[in-house]
């Protein structure tokens, strides 16, 4: 190691201008990398629901209906005269109403009542759109909302889509102002020059940058990924340039030649630094084993992102330090922060305590992490205080929940299709079927039916039914009627039909995330144990850490049972690993320091010890990832990505409380067992401690 940063130290320069080329290089690429904000497109190909949809395109060339337009004070002529201008619009492929459903020519006091008023009622019109998702939605639905008007209202998943597409972008990078201010006035305090924290940010700069960039070999990104990667990586990998600042600055004191301390502040910060930066990969890498794509789509950006700040922390940041340290010299000043050893005193009294209710609440936190309510999907993502989440309440409120589904069925037996309809209408929650069996009948030829509504019920191999239902996008009176619309197309058409919707696709989504919740969580859990194991040797340590930050996490996830709050599923599942993958770095550090001093000293004076000599760092940090979480949570009118940002910022304050307060009490309880578990501990005998008073 010694001669491979010897030949880093060596050639610097290059180094610098290498690192800087490439990160030019991916900052030209970033407006070249799509992001995706349709949730559903990251099911599993094989999903029922998915592959409905492939067929459906397939055979009849659009998608489901995915957008509801409601239009005050019209008349069924104006009502028609607005369904033309929609349908004129470009990338709308399909609007639906009442005059689908029912032959309008005739009075409509003489039209099925319930049928009527879910389309028109109070002289409102409620038209159902298909939209296409081709890259130009946002287009779309600003030309929609141009034709109706801010007085009207619009609601839909590819409504919500558009909005989350083009309110996401300009808070993301409001986001990443306000926290790089904050992480440089954190590294103002917590450094001891004023060139420093310039440095951190400079090195961190250049690898969210590139990583940023050769997010290009993925081709398309999650809007998880475009929203939170980089943030993350920056609050995540922080530490990792001060703790090699802060090495250096030691290893100077000992060697007069700065290029040999640069050498050896790389040799004894290499262990902690990577053992540190392995556990963050690894937590990042158990998302990749979700069944819902979103998460190895933000896992891999992720880990990517960690191993890239490593590699920049040992190769390009110790370049940038060496051709500055002169200047670094001329701006110091005196630290900002206190040495914490009273701070340290008064954890030694509380540590105890804290471990003793910390025991307490692991099984509590744990039954309650695991008993929220959920949202699957995205039909809750924007709150009424955004035009969207208004629209959809007025929409709501007009003719209330609703959802449109479609089931595709082989074609050939009109008379199969109209038993099938006839026991579908008997369901309580669907309001209205649109099929050639409904509106023509069964003894109609097709020949004697227009084109333009043939194509749209008819392709070469199936029939379609339009089916209205009268429930939320999700909910359990959404996902049971799915079952029985299933159950009974299944005994007509026996594994040859096809159902497809929102709801369905929900209904999916929630089967498929929910499977994953375990087995990422677990195969998290064990591959950090894992990596412990060999980097502390130790068999006891592991244990500890792991216990330590994954009770956290469970406090952290029970706070919004306690709260009586609904949590988004997507964002339950991914911080548990983002947590334990971006927290861990603290515990470890703990405990690294802890061992060290415990050869030299007492039990007590080493815990003393590593709090003063750990807070700095874990502060820094564990500061900068709380505010970049809270920032994301306030900022971000997005349900998902505020509700992640939260979970994010009081989780890093849960595993900060836990480190500070409840580690060393364990650390402390369980010295015997650790000396005797851990390879070559060499542990200080207890009657030796020098007092700490």
């Amino acid at each position: 190691m010694q001669n491979f940063y010897r030949g880093i130290v060596k050639h610097r320069k290059i180094i610098l201008v290498a690192f800087i080329l490439c990160a030019v290089f991916c900052a030209v690429c970033q407006p070249f990398i799509s992001v995706n904000y349709e949730m559903n497109d990251y099911l599993p190909e094989d999903t029922a629901s998915t592959v409905s949809l492939d067929v459906m395109e397939a055979e009849f060339g659009s998608g489901i209906p995915n957008a509801r337009v409601m239009i005050r004070n019209v008349s069924i002529p104006q009502a028609l005269s607005y369904k033309e201008r929609l349908l004129s619009i470009d990338g709308v492929t399909d609007v639906t109403w009442l005059d689908d459903a029912e032959d309008i020519v005739t009075p409509i006091e003489t039209l099925d009542a319930d049928t009527v008023e879910s389309y028109y009622k109070d002289n409102t019109a409620l038209f159902t759109l298909t939209l296409e998702n081709d890259g130009r939605l946002t287009e779309i639905v600003n030309e929609i909302r141009s034709v109706i008007g801010y007085e009207n209202a619009m609601t839909g998943s590819a409504v919500s889509t558009a909005v989350a597409t083009s309110s996401t972008v300009s808070e993301v990078s409001k986001i990443a102002r306000i926290a790089v201010i904050f992480v440089l006035a954190v590294l103002l305090l917590t450094t001891t020059s004023w060139l420093e924290p310039l440095i951190v940010l400079g090195s961190l700069g250049i690898a969210i940058l590139i990583n940023a960039g050769s997010n290009l070999i993925f081709g398309e990104i999650s809007f998880v990924t475009n929203a939170a990667g980089n943030i993350l990586q920056l609050a995540v990998s922080l530490d990792y340039s001060v703790f090699l600042l802060h090495r250096f600055a030691e290893c100077r004191e000992q060697y007069a030649d700065p290029k040999e301390a640069m050498v050896q502040a790389l040799c004894k910060s290499t262990s902690s630094i990577l053992s540190s930066g392995l556990t963050t990969v690894i937590g990042f890498l158990a998302l990749c084993l979700m069944q819902f794509q979103i998460g190895p789509d933000l896992g891999l950006a992720l880990a990517k992102g960690i191993a890239i700040s490593l590699i920049t922390v040992f190769v390009f940041s110790p370049c940038l330090i060496l051709c500055t340290y002169k200047l670094i010299d001329k701006t110091r000043h005196k630290s900002f922060m206190p040495d914490f050893r009273g701070f340290g005193k008064a954890v030694c009294r509380v540590m105890v305590p804290a471990a003793c209710i910390f025991a307490l609440l692991i099984i509590p936190a744990y039954l309650a992490s695991n008993s929220n309510q959920y949202y699957y999907g995205a039909s809750h993502i924007f709150g009424s205080e955004t035009q969207l989440g208004a629209d959809t309440k007025a929409v709501e409120d007009a003719f209330g929940k609703s959802d449109t589904y479609v089931l595709i069925v082989p074609k050939g037996s009109p008379a199969t299709e109209k038993q099938l309809s006839d026991e579908l209408h008997g369901l309580y929650d669907v309001t209205d079927i649109i099929s050639y069996a409904d509106n023509a009948g069964p003894e109609v030829p097709t020949e004697y039916v227009d084109s333009d509504t043939l194509s749209k019920l008819i392709s070469e191999n199936y029939s379609r039914m339009v089916i209205s239902v009268g429930v939320d996008y999700e909910g359990e009176e959404t996902f049971s009627l799915i079952e029985e619309i299933r159950d009974i197309a299944n005994r007509y058409y026996p594994d040859s039909d096809y159902l497809a919707g929102d709801g369905v696709s929900t209904y999916d989504l929630m089967h498929t995330i929910t499977s994953d919740m375990v087995k990422v969580n677990l195969i998290a859990i064990a591959a950090v144990f894992v990596v412990l194991l060999f980097a502390m040797k130790s068999v006891s340590i592991p244990i500890l850490l792991v216990l330590a930050i994954e009770t956290a996490i469970w406090v952290n996830l029970a706070i919004p049972y306690f709260m009586g709050s609904t949590v988004f599923y997507i964002s339950y599942l991914i911080i548990s690993s983002i947590q334990l993958g971006a927290t861990v770095d603290y515990a470890i550090l703990f405990t690294d320091r802890y061992k060290e001093f415990r050869r030299s000293m007492g039990k007590k004076e080493s815990i003393l010890k590593t709090v003063s000599a750990c807070m700095v760092s874990i502060l820094t940090s564990g500061s900068a990832l709380t505010a970049i979480g809270f920032l994301l949570g306030m900022i971000s009118t997005h349900g998902i990505l505020s509700q992640l940002g939260y979970f994010l910022g009081y989780g890093t304050l849960c595993s900060l409380v836990v480190v500070i307060f409840v580690l060393p009490g364990l650390l402390y309880i369980f010295d015997g067992l650790i000396n005797k578990t851990t390879r070559h501990a060499n542990f200080l005998k207890e009657h030796k401690e020098v007092s700490s008073k």
